[in-house]
């Protein structure tokens, strides 16, 4: 992990890219990262890990400080202090971003 690392930005990095929408975000603790959950259709951020060897991702949801590591499967309650910001802006929307997520996300989560 490297706790100086800031993230990469507000939304998932590749869904921005193109044009895309999420329902939660994670941060990868190596390089910081934003990708998409694992219930958002591109599940982008387990993507990264699996691209990059970066094994741990921490929430980048508001009031989520949880890590998880991928090779073990293992969810961390706490970890090393990350560089701010922490979460996403609290008027991001969430599944976002709004504008961009469709009528029946709901049906699209995994």
């Amino acid at each position: 992990m490297d706790p100086s690392a800031p993230p990469s930005g507000n939304g998932c990095a590749e869904c921005d890219a193109a044009g895309g929408w999420w329902f939660h975000l994670r941060r990868c603790a190596q390089c910081g990262h934003i990708g998409c959950c694992d219930s958002s259709p591109s599940q982008h951020a387990s993507g990264h890990a699996s691209q990059t060897g970066h094994p741990v991702i921490q929430s980048f949801e508001p009031g989520e400080a949880w890590f998880w590591s991928y090779p073990g499967e293992q969810l961390y309650e706490r970890g090393p202090e990350l560089a701010p910001p922490h979460h996403h802006p609290l008027d991001q929307s969430t599944p976002g971003p709004t504008g961009r997520v469709p009528a029946d996300w709901q049906a699209r989560l995994h």
